[in-house]
């Protein structure tokens, strides 16, 4: 399906990116220590090839900052500087703290349920971030090897549930089309792979 898209980035998309990679910049990616920034754009790059606007674009670019760069005070900030819009789209992305006494995966299942109940554009940027993420552990397990699974909280076999959960979530939701055919081609690779059958 052909995303017909008129988005205009202006100075405020330049603002977000300085912003993210300034909040960012001592933050690195699992296993290969990339700087976080890459994980950054490519989601933002993602939700621009949907047909997403500036605001989901800038919120996709931000969408780990409160969670990761400083709670409030980054959201309150991010409001600031972007606005309400952007801010709600990155608090729609943030995943709560995990409470004490609930397991990995109650914890999980509570956040797939949050993505459930957002709005589309929280729902278009968390997708972009899914499929970043599967993309590069993917790449990882391909480079690294098993290795890869001591750097998650959940085991090896709580991850792989969790890739397949998200993919369900995002077709129940009849999210766009390409990117969730994206998401389940690369978790069935990444589980072909693990269990010997590619």
């Amino acid at each position: 399906m052909r995303v017909d898209t008129k988005t205009v980035l202006s100075e405020r998309f330049e603002e977000a990116l300085v912003y993210a990679a300034q909040l960012h910049a001592n933050q690195r990616r699992k296993v290969r220590n990339t700087p976080y920034v890459a994980h950054l754009l490519s989601v933002a790059a993602l939700v621009l090839e949907d047909g997403g606007d500036e605001d989901e674009a800038i919120a996709a670019l931000l969408h780990d900052a409160v969670e990761d760069q400083g709670g409030e005070n980054t959201r309150t900030e991010i409001r600031r500087r972007f606005g309400e819009r952007v801010a709600a789209i990155v608090d729609g992305c943030t995943e709560p703290e995990r409470r004490k006494n609930q397991s990995w995966r109650e914890h999980k299942l509570a956040y797939l349920e949050q993505i459930r109940q957002a709005s589309t554009s929280v729902q278009r940027v968390m997708l972009a971030d899914k499929l970043h993420n599967a993309r590069s552990l993917w790449v990882n397990l391909y480079l690294e090897g098993d290795r890869v699974w001591n750097e998650f909280r959940g085991s090896r076999s709580d991850v792989l549930w969790l890739q397949q959960a998200q993919v369900k979530v995002f077709e129940e939701l009849q999210s766009s089309r390409w990117m969730v055919a994206e998401l389940r081609r690369v978790v069935n690779c990444m589980n072909d792979s693990i269990y010997g059958n590619g």
